[in-house]
């Protein structure tokens, strides 16, 4: 498994959750990395990305302000730290690896894929 995504979980409306993608990646730290995630009944929506010098990031309207993405190149690990979640957050979130170093809300820039973690949260 080339990306591993974890951390999701059933959560209330407001509490935090830190999710987490393990990449087995040789080229990692030329990849940006971002998170996306998908809604019952919804398209695919990208979330954050991070580009792969970890100081470049885009997020979504929808989480900015709230969620945080970073990685750790020496680990070759992505985070994305959840605050203050809302009923709108729940989806399965899914990291991925684009080819270049530069960040894209472009879902088909990005060329590997995790499984998945579900988030849920309830009002």
């Amino acid at each position: 498994v080339q990306l591993q995504a974890s951390g999701g979980g059933l959560v209330q409306t407001g509490p935090s959750l830190r999710l987490s993608c393990a990449a087995n990646l040789r080229t990692f730290r030329s990849s940006a990395m971002a998170w996306f995630r998908q809604a019952p009944g919804n398209e695919r929506e990208f979330v954050a990305a991070v580009g792969g010098n970890a100081i470049s990031t885009l997020y979504a309207d929808s989480v900015k302000g709230r969620f945080i993405i970073s990685r750790d190149n020496a680990d070759k690990k992505v985070y994305l730290q959840m605050n203050n979640l809302k009923p709108e957050d729940t989806a399965v979130y899914y990291c991925a690896a684009r080819t270049y170093s530069d960040i894209s809300k472009a879902s088909d820039t990005y060329y590997r894929w995790g499984q998945g973690t579900l988030v849920t949260v309830s009002s």
